[in-house]
């Protein structure tokens, strides 16, 4: 009976395996037939325009390529240019700058000389080198800086108008003891610019940084002020740069460019702090200070100035 299961098996696979053989011949046969009997395309030639309208397209997208080009390099030309240009101005006024700075310095040393004897003197020589630096120097700024080259430029011209408001300011306070506002500066500069174009102004930030470093100033007059004798000025300056650290004191932290400020506050405390260690010195320990104070002696370099009542 096993035998005959396995025959009766094998026979079943067989015809099962001749089936599927045969079912995909057929099909296979049925392929080729309907492939052979599909109709056969010949390959269609484009009529003669079609073919001449080739070229003109090639033509006009390399016409296109050519014409941007030279677009892009016409524009980076223009910027190339520009930028070229504005490189000069930038050396045009870092100069203008530098002799600022250094003629603005040279009025700065001149007032230094000032005492009882030649007070007037020194301070006409004073304002007549300050009008010749505004007139020669400063009106070289005003006619590079016009328009928005007034706020990109800044960092070149910045530091020749520091100098030159601290030059303009400490020659104010020795004339009449008393601080030259940034409208007054500016109205001084008016005259320099073209009526038909906008002034150069001085702006906020560098009238600021100009008058923290008028009290180095102040303070070194101040000192040279006391070894002459002249006790009651130097007060009077402490006092005057006393007023400008607090009121300052106030301002710089709402400032929104303040690293430059931050740094001369704790230089200008210095000068506060040598000015009244010094005026102090010599209130407190007058009798050490006897030929500041006043003397007879005849080997005195300060013979005949009056004492200063303690």
């Amino acid at each position: 009976m096993k035998i005959v299961g396995k025959r009766v098996r094998r026979q079943r696979y067989r015809w099962q395996r001749e089936q599927m053989l045969n079912s995909s011949a057929a099909l296979f046969r049925r392929i080729s037939v309907s492939w052979l009997m599909a109709p056969k395309f010949k390959p269609h030639r484009l009529p003669p325009a079609a073919d001449a309208s080739l070229p003109l397209e090639g033509s006009t997208k390399r016409a296109r390529t050519v014409s941007t080009h030279f677009s892009i390099k016409d524009a980076f030309s223009t910027y190339a240019d520009y930028l070229n240009a504005l490189n000069e101005k930038r050396e045009r006024v870092v100069k203008a700058s530098r002799d600022v700075t250094m003629n603005s310095k040279k009025v700065i040393f001149q007032v230094h000389r000032i005492s009882k004897n030649n007070r007037e003197e020194v301070l006409e020589k004073a304002e007549k080198d300050l009008a010749a630096v505004r007139d020669q120097h400063i009106s070289r700024l005003v006619k590079e800086l016009q328009g928005t080259d007034f706020w990109k430029l800044r960092r070149a011209y910045s530091p020749g108008v520091q100098e030159y408001v601290e030059a303009v300011t400490f020659f104010k306070f020795c004339q009449t003891g008393t601080l030259l506002n940034l409208d007054e500066i500016n109205a001084s500069l008016l005259p320099l610019s073209d009526p038909s174009l906008e002034p150069l102004q001085i702006n906020l930030l560098d009238y600021l940084l100009g008058l923290a470093d008028l009290t180095g100033e102040l303070m070194r007059l101040a000192i040279g002020r006391i070894s002459d004798g002249e006790v009651e000025f130097a007060e009077r300056i402490c006092q005057f740069v006393r007023d400008i650290y607090r009121e300052l004191t106030l301002v710089v932290p709402f400032m929104d460019d303040s690293s430059d400020m931050k740094t001369k506050m704790e230089t200008m405390l210095q000068s506060v702090v040598k000015i009244e260690n010094a005026c102090f010195s010599v209130r407190v320990r007058g009798s050490e200070y006897i030929p500041l104070l006043g003397t007879g002696d005849p080997s005195s370099f300060l013979l005949g100035v009056s004492e200063v009542e303690l």
